[in-house]
């Protein structure tokens, strides 16, 4: 599937994604525009050419596993509906959601998404249930499922709210806990007895975006459905963990051999994060980068491999940056989608053991490097390796993080889901193809958009394929290559290649630099 947006889309789009890209880098692009690319890529502090280990044999046997984020579905599609399924259990939810739509159900939503200052709609049922179909035929042989948040629908409080008016805060926090179990169970219902592992995004809370409480009643509560795909011996340490801030530890299943998923709560991270209350607490962040520590530890010992999945990614949040009107090459710094970069770097600095990492949030379909960048080392010519300052060649430490695109349509973005192909000797991604539904609605077919070993002629999705990727992507200046080019039509799923063209070599930096400090220095040379 290769369409372009309709116009209307295309405009939603510029209003978002250019813009923001626009505001965030101009000052970049305009001293991009000043100078040659020959001279801008000698003097960026770009990816250099580390000495990884290079990828050279494919597996011969892989397996497949169903990557899914931010599904963001949202009950109140048909607004009449809502009642119903207030009243009625879970299991019920179908049989209400799959009845006729009602005679003004389009007005009535558009006027509560006009209430709420929504800036767009989320995944209706029909969308879910067309989704579901596409995983279903698409991913048959998938072994399990990751779900990488947001699970709930944008401005979910203010929709309930403005249906049910004199509703209590506990009829509130049932109707999300029913919501969440609804999802999961349709996720659950792709195949009988696949394993779905889900991390919680930052809308997926019972007291409003980037809030939650660490130890309280909604984790308690969501755990016991997250954690239903954690084997039953190892469940309570789950149900523990997950109950004091949404995170838990579980190992991905045969034939993967000797590999543990690490499942974060990074809402907790988030630079938006307050409790329920409205007050900043570190204290649950800092607990958990500690167990993500002690986990990472454990995996060394028993000689384990590790993939690390979470929602809200590190490194540098562009739209909060151009909301904000920061220039990065100025004295402001950029704004981070994390409150600090510690969970990088415990990333990075076990990346011995961390063979992938997945996160989401975005709802464009990503390819990024964590890499460790400390100031001890500097750079040398293109193409030799990173010297520290003894002189010595320093041993690189990287992690491939991938993010998943969404479900949700609502950036104009079709829908779309993630088919892996994972060697289970090593637990390397080896290959992925991206579905996409043909439009926003799902109401078509569900196509694949591209394959990635096809588009970018790497064989391996580890640090040493992606690193040699976004190598290839910097010295490419102007956006000309056919990975270049494949990269600008693949990131907004179904969309034209133009979003990222004005901003390429500066998109580029958030692609490889993680830090507001190197994402500066690579963006904006002159400056540093």
């Amino acid at each position: 599937m290769k369409r372009y947006l309709a116009v209307r889309t295309y405009r939603a789009i510029s209003s978002r994604h250019i813009a923001l890209l626009c505001c965030v880098f101009f000052a970049c692009a305009a001293y991009a525009q000043s100078v040659s690319p020959t001279s801008t890529n000698q003097g960026r502090r770009a990816l250099q050419a580390a000495p990884f280990a290079k990828d050279t044999q494919r597996a011969k046997e892989t397996i497949s596993v169903l990557m899914v984020s931010d599904i963001h579905f949202d009950p109140f599609w048909d607004p009449a509906k809502v009642q119903q399924l207030a009243a009625a259990p879970v299991s019920e939810w179908n049989p209400i959601l799959a009845s006729a739509p009602s005679t003004d159900r389009e007005q009535r939503f558009a006027a509560l998404l006009q209430t709420c200052h929504a800036r767009g709609a989320d995944t209706s049922y029909p969308l879910l249930e067309s989704s579901l179909k596409a995983m279903s035929n698409h991913a048959s042989g998938a072994k399990f499922v990751t779900m990488a948040g947001d699970l709930l629908s944008h401005a979910f409080q203010c929709k309930y709210n403005t249906l049910f008016p004199r509703s209590t805060p506990d009829g509130y926090k049932a109707f999300v806990e029913k919501t969440m179990s609804f999802v999961i169970a349709e996720l659950n219902s792709i195949s009988a007895g696949l394993p779905v592992y889900v991390a919680l995004g930052n809308n997926d809370s019972d007291c409003g975006d980037y809030r939650q409480d660490a130890d309280g009643e909604f984790l308690a509560v969501t755990g016991k459905l997250v954690t239903d795909a954690v084997p039953v011996v190892q469940r309570p340490d789950a149900l523990e963990t997950f109950a004091a801030g949404g995170y838990y530890s579980v190992p991905l299943p045969a034939p993967i051999q000797n590999t543990r998923l690490l499942v974060l709560n990074d809402l907790f991270m988030s630079s938006n994060y307050s409790t329920c209350a409205g007050k900043a607490d570190p204290a649950a962040a800092d607990a958990q980068l500690a167990w993500l520590q002690k986990q990472l530890d454990e995996a060394r010992v028993r000689n384990q491999n590790v993939w690390v999945m979470g929602h809200i990614p590190p490194g540098i949040d562009a739209y909060a940056s151009m909301a904000r009107m920061i220039n990065p090459c100025g004295r402001a710094s950029p704004r981070m989608f994390l409150s600090s970069e510690k969970l990088a770097d415990v990333l990075t600095d076990n990346s011995d053991v961390v063979r992938l990492a997945l996160f989401a949030h975005t709802h464009m379909d990503e390819i990024r490097l964590l890499r460790a960048e400390p100031a001890a080392l500097y750079p040398t010519a293109p193409g030799t390796p990173m010297i520290d300052a003894k002189g010595f060649i320093a041993e690189p430490r990287a992690v491939a993080l991938k993010t998943i695109p969404s479900i949700s349509p609502i950036d104009g973005n079709n829908p779309a889901f993630t088919v892996a192909q994972v060697d289970p000797a090593t637990a390397t991604l080896v290959d992925y193809r991206v579905i996409a539904a043909a439009d926003l609605t799902g109401s078509g077919q569900w196509t694949e958009e591209y394959d990635y070993s096809r588009a970018y002629s790497e064989p391996f999705y580890s640090a040493s394929s992606v690193n040699q990727l976004l190598t290839r992507f910097a010295a490419d200046f102007n956006a000309q290559s056919k990975a270049s080019q494949s990269y600008l039509r693949n990131y907004l799923v179904g969309g034209g290649a133009s979003v990222l063209v004005p901003f390429w070599p500066q998109y580029v930096c958030t692609l490889t630099h993680h830090t507001a400090a190197e994402f500066g220095a690579c963006a904006c040379p002159t400056a540093h």
